[in-house]
């Protein structure tokens, strides 16, 4: 606690000399709002558009040239919030923009069309705050900013961490930024970049996981983004549980800028500017390196190792005049670390165990518009991950013998072509096909009981094809009231498993402020490639791979939704929802109660049949007032059940079954200096949830094996402790003429709960002791934006 302590008061030395600077040099500065208005179905430019900075005075606003771009000048530093209105469009509000001294404002804005004409309908301008980007989602979605990502405390610039504030939503208790949605595995959950699906990018990710212990997404790059708890639109397809779609900002088109971040993880650099002058394109790039060497020997972590990371993004936009716009973008990262394990006094050596992976992203697309109604975008993009894993222990001779060895490597090739046409104000279709070539190169082999010969546990390679396609069709029958149907396909040529989908999502706004919703989905996932292939051998230690057939596990998603905009700054979502669950891969035992959903970690080494069954159903609640006046609150509350069947006939809890959630965001921010330019602000995050279920340790064949050996017939049949975890954040942001620099510090469960999670075997003093939650993890951040 003495390094925090340090941490702490050299934060406020630095914070209290800013202050004084700032105190004495401050003069009043000015930033520029700049972007583009466009109609959302057809990605058209709109001519004429206003835009007005709300409560401005004097009044200051302008409207959209021929080519819909817009520009405001001279604007004041602070938060502002823009009114957008069009002659036949729905008017839009973008409430608290924050305007900092260094960098320029630019906004990509879309609007609605009336669905009759402007003469026949009252006028409610709307804030979008809580609407998601894709107009044919009905419910149980939710669009989040950069800003969020960034000032949620406990995010940690993370969106996955993010958005496990929502309601239905919970994380790890370990640390990882994986995320349970309603009380599915995370397996579920898929990622997706620039619209196309991408594979986990998270650093020290386990195979076949969805999360990891840091995000290689970095959120200087990030734009608003949509995020989907259930009942998906048809153009998404492969997920069950949870979808991030993820989107990259453009670089300013106008100005060079930069960001430069050093942190007790890391640093981080950013650049971005236009390509050349007098043309309207853009780069942005961003590169960040991450060793945790200072918190581990602060001694604030022990992670028996040194992880450390490094990753990189861009984008690159190329409008041109008559074949659309071209975007290139990208997204690398690496990991590794030597973790060792070693007696109580440090002098022995009882293990090693090496871990390095990476990831690569690169991708293009074009966005070609069809004359005034169409527009058709393609992308092909290439993506691979490599990890890598050894395990060495120390064996009864004293010397150090390889126990489990393990090496995946995917490679995906992708090509989506996705057309969207409004036919008329009422109508508009998007369809879409999607090709995936799956490379794959995986090998595990053990030798556990130290015999001089390894097993294989896998040893396969080769590729497959994955095809999908959809068709949306978005039916607004009156302003009221709006219909989306759709269905989705999927082709799995591995085994021939193919799959027809329907979509139908229903919304009735019966007041201007208030609407019901409903949604019908039914969803599937492919399992990761490692289980089709794994390797058994039979009695007569003859090898088989007795899951290449195994199907998709399969979801139908009902849910009821209730929004209530209470006031402009104030909103109610109340959802319920009920998932029926089949097809789910569980062992090939009628005595067993193995689902494949619920393994967390390491191969799936079983014989599973598509023969399982389960239901989630729950009520969830939130309450968001909007950042507003310098503060902002959120209440979110979930109630749920997760329940499966396996071949044995019991209905179990399943590991995520935690039964409920809440979470209480709250956060102020308080005008500093002598013109009030500066910021000084504080966020705070309080978590309570039930805990999930996870297998004991059998203590006596753990200490003959000399590994964590688990109970038979016992799988998760112990519930962890219920977790409570404050999150606070504190930070200042200083306004120069042309710099901003901003501190922040960021403590992560800053009450030091320790709640126990699971039990595993420690080889060193040959006793079961317990996994706790996360310690108190503190982070400090400087920025600097130039």
């Amino acid at each position: 606690m003495k390094t925090l302590h340090r941490i702490v008061i050299l934060l406020f030395l630095l914070l209290g000399k800013s202050t004084v600077y700032a105190l004495n040099f401050n003069s009043q500065y000015y930033q520029t709002i700049r972007g583009k208005v466009i109609d959302h179905e057809t990605k058209q430019s709109l001519i004429g558009a206003n835009i007005v900075i709300l409560n401005s005075d004097p009044f200051k606003g302008t409207a959209s040239d021929i080519d819909g771009n817009f520009i405001i000048e001279r604007v004041e530093i602070g938060r502002v919030s823009l009114h957008v209105s069009c002659m036949g469009y729905e008017a839009k509000t973008i409430a608290n923009l924050e305007i900092g001294s260094a960098k320029e404002v630019v906004l990509e804005i879309e609007l609605v069309e009336f669905v009759t004409n402007i003469q026949e309908v009252k006028v409610y301008p709307k804030t979008a705050k809580h609407e998601t980007l894709n107009k044919m989602a009905s419910v149980s979605g939710q669009a989040f900013t950069v800003e969020e990502t960034s000032r949620y405390s406990g995010a940690l610039n993370d969106p996955a961490r993010m958005v496990s504030a929502y309601a239905g939503v919970s994380g790890d208790g370990e640390g990882s930024n994986e995320i349970i949605v309603r009380g599915n595995s995370p397996k579920g959950i898929q990622w997706r970049l620039e619209g196309i699906e991408i594979p986990n990018p998270n650093h020290f990710a386990d195979e076949g996981s969805s999360g990891g212990a840091v995000n290689a997404l970095n959120s200087n790059l990030l734009r608003n983004s949509d995020f989907f708890t259930g009942a998906f639109t048809a153009e998404y397809g492969n997920a069950y549980s949870g979808i991030f779609d993820i989107n990259l900002r453009s670089g300013n088109n106008a100005k060079h800028e930069q960001a430069f971040g050093f942190s007790t993880m890391g640093i981080d650099f950013t650049l971005e500017g236009p390509l050349k002058k007098g043309y309207s394109g853009s780069y942005l790039a961003n590169y960040r390196y991450s060793s945790l060497a200072l918190l581990n020997n602060a001694g604030i972590i022990d992670f028996d190792g040194i992880p450390k990371y490094q990753d990189g993004s861009f984008k690159i936009v190329l409008p041109t005049q008559k074949a659309g716009k071209y975007t290139i973008f990208s997204l690398f990262g690496k990991n590794n670390m030597l973790n060792k394990e070693e007696n109580d006094d440090e002098t022995i050596t009882l293990g090693e165990n090496n871990y390095e992976a990476d990831l690569s992203v690169i991708g293009i697309s074009n966005l070609l518009p069809l004359g005034k109604k169409s527009y058709l975008k393609n992308t092909i993009a290439w993506s691979a991950t490599n990890s890598k894993y050894q395990s060495d222990v120390l064996a009864d001779d004293n010397k150090m013998y390889t126990a489990l060895q393990e090496e995946y490597q995917h490679d995906y090739l992708k090509f989506n072509s996705t057309f969207n046409t409004k036919l008329n104000a009422k109508n508009s279709l998007k369809a879409g096909f999607k090709y995936t070539r799956l490379g794959f190169d995986i090998n595990s082999r053990n030798d556990f009981k130290n015999t001089g010969t390894f097993i294989t546990d896998v040893d396969s390679d080769g590729n497959s094809h994955f095809i999908q396609s959809f068709v949306n069709w978005k039916y607004r029958i009156t302003s009221k009231l709006s219909l989306v149907s759709g269905v989705n396909t999927s082709y799995f040529a591995l085994n021939d498993d193919y799959n027809i989908e329907p979509r139908v999502g229903l919304k009735y706004k019966f007041l201007p402020n208030q609407s019901l919703s409903f949604g019908f989905g039914v969803h599937s996932k492919l399992e990761s490639l490692s289980t089709y292939f794994i390797q058994l051998n039979d009695k007569n230690n003859t090898p088989s791979t007795p899951n290449k057939d195994l199907k998709m596990s399969k979801a139908r998603h009902y849910v009821l939704a209730y929004n209530n905009q209470l006031n402009r700054n104030l909103h109610l979502k109340v959802e319920t929802y009920y998932q029926d669950l089949y097809d789910l891969a569980v062992e090939n035992d009628p005595n067993s109660k193995i689902v494949l959903q619920d393994i967390k970690e390491g191969l799936a080494d079983y014989d599973f049949v598509n023969e399982g069954t389960g239901k989630n159903y729950g009520v969830e609640l939130s309450l968001e007032r909007f950042f507003h006046n310098n503060y902002y609150y959120l209440f979110t509350g979930s109630l749920y059940q997760s329940k499966f069947t396996a071949l044995d006939g019991i209905e179990r809890d399943s590991r995520y079954n935690g039964n409920y959630t809440a979470n209480l965001l709250i956060g102020k921010e308080y005008k500093v200096g002598n013109k009030g330019l500066n910021r000084i602000g504080w966020n705070a995050k309080a978590t309570y949830r039930g805990g999930q279920y996870y297998t004991p340790v059998d203590l006596a064949k753990s200490q003959e094996a000399g590994e964590t050996i688990y109970k038979a017939n016992s799988e998760l049949t112990k519930q962890g402790d219920d977790l409570f975890i404050l999150n606070l954040t504190f930070n200042y942001k200083i306004n120069r003429k042309k710099t901003r620099h901003e501190f922040k510090l960021d403590l992560k469960n800053a009450s030091n709960n320790q709640a126990k999670i699971l039990e595993r075997y420690n080889k060193a003093t040959r006793e079961i002791e317990d996994g706790e939650q996360l310690s108190l993890l503190p982070s400090l951040y400087y920025i600097l934006y130039f």
